[in-house]
């Protein structure tokens, strides 16, 4: 059932304004008709050659001491950028950035980063480096794409991350369950995992 307490039904609400707001994000979900689960996914990971991998982990590697991850800009093309610019040369996929949404006065707004081939993933930049604040945005676009996109895909993936941490999540379209995953990953410590993860998912029929 909507709760009014929650989300007004006569007011706009952009992604960005549900990081902002301090209720349980079961609650603020629930408004959506979703609910959340917390498990480790140990999701499917990519098993070919990664030949750009020591490239890309040399070069954030040597950024990284003397990159100010304060700002947002920063992290975001230094971190987040390099590693979906890989993934293009993966995958094949087609990258979207600051994709419009405009499913209804609840659920408008920009993506950060849409990821397209055989399945479409959804990566955001977590605000103030707020993880947890930053995957109930990413639930909110996840239930926002359900209804934005044509597409058979039963499970809409994405991540949420801040650029040295990323956590994964996923929207069940039939079930209405987000779930998020327990398991964090380093750059640049897992960015290996993380690769093999996004071309996986990316590249799963």
């Amino acid at each position: 059932m909507p709760k009014p307490t929650i989300i007004q039904p006569d007011q706009s609400y952009t992604f960005a304004d549900y990081f902002k707001l301090n209720f349980a994000p079961q609650d603020i979900l629930a408004y959506f008709n979703a609910t959340l689960q917390r498990k480790s996914l140990k999701l499917p990971q990519y098993s070919g050659h990664l030949d750009r991998l020591n490239d890309l982990k040399n070069r954030i590697e040597e950024s990284l001491p003397r990159l100010s991850l304060t700002s947002e800009m920063a992290r975001r093309e230094f971190l987040i950028a390099p590693v979906l610019t890989d993934i293009l040369h993966y995958t094949q996929a087609t990258l979207n950035v600051e994709y419009p949404v405009v499913v209804n006065n609840q659920l408008k707004g920009s993506l950060d980063y849409l990821l397209q081939n055989q399945q479409i993933f959804l990566v955001i930049e977590a605000k103030n480096e707020d993880l947890e604040r930053g995957f109930i945005q990413l639930a909110i676009e996840l239930i926002a794409l359900d209804q934005w996109i044509e597409s058979d895909q039963k499970i809409l993936n994405g991540a949420v991350s801040t650029g040295n941490i990323w956590q994964f999540g996923q929207f069940d379209r039939q079930s209405r369950q987000v779930t998020q995953d327990l398991d964090l990953y380093r750059v640049p410590t897992d960015l290996e995992d993380i690769l093999r993860i996004l071309i996986k998912t990316i590249e799963n029929n």
